[in-house]
């Protein structure tokens, strides 16, 4: 047998408990987050050990109490009359475990499950039972599943901000598309519109890592980093952003910075009932900078022919958007 790689093996493991224990802490200096993920990306064996490390720590964090309670008592309660020792340990032993099985009952029943969904133009705040909260944008629909060890909300369409209260030993997992979004505290926009999916971070820190199956590698986000990302795709982009932002749009106003139009349309198209449309491709990836007051729809689209050159027709029941020819003189 290699004893070397034992070694080394075993001392991977001690590392990945230090670092979740530091973690769990909450009070990680910016010198040691960079060192943690110096550390995390080093290698493969390095993520697995550490998600091993965090799953035992999770299972303790959501069991421990319990157990304790079990095995308090079959210390406190007395051998019957006429049983030898090793029958009393066995009977404590089974006590423990049927207390342990009392307290899983509730995770063997499965998570409590939630669906929010908003209209078009909507905007709605929601209370989680942990004192997290989520800000739905318009056209939103997420389902929440909290179980006793874990936080998970996949979002199926749409644009939140989740603003997560700390519990180190439940993790808080965002699924949207074939990406996931990890964290334990901390406050953060996720979009997923189009076919596009973006994560900006306003406060702490989030993992970014592909879904099961899907390809890519993972990435860490601290706050005025935007995550950006096509859904099927390997490649991903990482770039700096603005959070006040990013985040406007719970204000009424959307503020883009060299964002292509068809992101823009993205938007508005979760805000009104009358849908937009670009004509061409090219038009679409035509970069916009400014701001969008978010009142009525036809004002919204004169504001936009200020920042990009289009004009704008009535097609049946949608609004399209075409360059203007006048542009181009």
């Amino acid at each position: 047998m290699n004893l070397g790689w034992r070694y080394g093996d075993e001392t991977r493991r001690e590392d990945a408990a230090v670092w979740v224990v530091r973690l769990e802490a909450g009070d990680l200096r910016e010198a040691e987050a960079v060192a943690f993920d110096a550390w995390l990306s080093a290698s493969p064996q390095n993520a697995a050990a550490f998600d091993a490390a965090l799953a035992v720590s999770q299972g303790y964090g959501a069991q421990g109490h319990a157990v304790a309670r079990a095995l308090a008592e079959r210390r406190a309660t007395p051998a019957p009359v006429g049983v030898g020792r090793r029958a009393a340990l066995g009977l404590g032993a089974a006590a423990a475990a049927a207390a342990v099985a009392v307290v899983l009952a509730p995770e063997l029943a499965g998570p409590e499950t939630q669906t929010f969904v908003t209209a078009k133009g909507e905007r709605r705040t929601i209370a989680l039972p942990d004192g997290s909260t989520l800000d739905l944008n318009g056209g939103t629909r997420l389902t929440v599943s909290f179980s006793r060890g874990a936080r998970r909300v996949t979002l199926e369409e749409g644009q939140a901000v989740f603003d997560v209260a700390h519990a180190a030993r439940r993790p808080f997992v965002v699924a949207a598309g074939d990406r996931l979004v990890r964290v334990v505290g901390t406050q953060f926009d996720v979009r997923r519109l189009g076919g596009q999916v973006s994560v900006t971070v306003a406060r702490g820190s989030v993992e970014v890592r592909p879904g099961d199956g899907a390809a890519g590698e993972a990435y860490r986000l601290r706050p005025g980093q935007r995550f950006e990302h096509e859904e099927g795709a390997a490649e991903a982009r990482v770039a700096a952003a603005e959070p006040r932002d990013v985040l406007a749009w719970r204000t009424g106003r959307l503020i883009y910075r060299e964002q292509p139009l068809r992101e823009v349309v993205d938007d508005l198209n979760q805000k009104f009932q009358t849908p937009i449309r670009i004509e061409d491709p090219a038009l679409g990836a035509m970069p916009i900078s400014g701001v969008l007051v978010l009142d009525d729809q036809a004002a919204v689209i004169r504001r936009l022919a200020l920042l990009v050159p289009i004009s704008a027709v009535r097609s049946g029941s949608a609004v399209v958007l075409k360059r203007d020819p006048a542009s181009d003189r």
